[in-house]
């Protein structure tokens, strides 16, 4: 079974979410502080982690930036609707999504399952066989889910790695916000939804620029984003 850890000091609404997830057939722990969460979600023993911004002892920010130095575990943020300065930095700290209160149960559910069918990073995540991509200066090892540019190990979120593999996979061509929208974040793209275009940005700059100072990864306005070269796949 599935597990959730649940960071939010609003008690009743967690005992009503957890409620509702739990019919669902998923298993939820709460936690109403920053500081038990953070300690919580370092555990590693919760598939996914639902986390609110505004939160005592350590805000939902802090949280997830600390988490991140020393964990990749998949993060769900919840904020405050039209706050959207706290979406991108929750997005840029490394948050795999955001949903605004107040919220659908129903969508809230189906951005879960959404983010649990992206598959893991790291050790535990590792798979029979391997799938190897190279390009350029660029190689991305599918099997143990690494990747390395100029011999240099990059450390990319889950969501990160499969929105590279999708743009290595169609290097030299145009991947639309659309494709980008079903196929990592597991839902219809919204025009006024900014997470894509903020995870390209974080791994644009994780990446860096080609070898000979050429972008590599290219905004097409209003369409999407094309990586700038071909790639050479090998099968282990």
């Amino acid at each position: 079974m599935e597990s959730i850890l649940v960071v939010d000091d609003d008690v009743e609404m967690c005992g009503m979410l957890a409620e509702y997830l739990q019919s669902e057939g998923l298993q939820v722990e709460m936690v109403h502080n920053g500081e038990h969460g953070l300690k919580r979600a370092l555990s590693g023993e919760h598939s996914l982690i639902l986390l609110d911004i505004m939160l005592p002892k350590i805000n939902g920010i802090e949280l997830l930036r600390r988490l991140r130095t020393e964990s990749n575990a998949r993060v769900l943020l919840l904020t405050a609707r039209g706050e959207e300065v706290d979406r991108i930095i929750g997005l840029e700290v490394g948050a795999d999504d955001y949903v605004p209160k107040p919220f659908s149960a129903r969508e809230l559910l189906a951005r879960i399952r959404a983010i649990l069918r992206r598959p893991e990073t790291g050790p535990a995540a590792n798979s029979r066989g391997s799938s190897i991509v190279v390009l350029g200066d660029v190689e991305m090892d599918k099997g143990t889910r690494s990747v390395r540019r100029a011999g240099s190990d990059i450390e990319l979120t889950a969501l990160e790695f499969n929105l590279l593999e999708l743009l290595l996979r169609m290097a030299g061509q145009v991947v639309t916000r659309e494709r980008v929208a079903a196929a990592i974040m597991g839902r219809q793209f919204s025009p006024f939804d900014r997470s894509i275009d903020v995870h390209v940005s974080k791994l644009r700059r994780k990446l860096g620029p080609q070898a000979s100072g050429q972008e590599r990864i290219k905004s097409i306005r209003s369409v999407g984003y094309i990586y700038t070269a071909q790639a050479q796949m090998e099968e282990n």
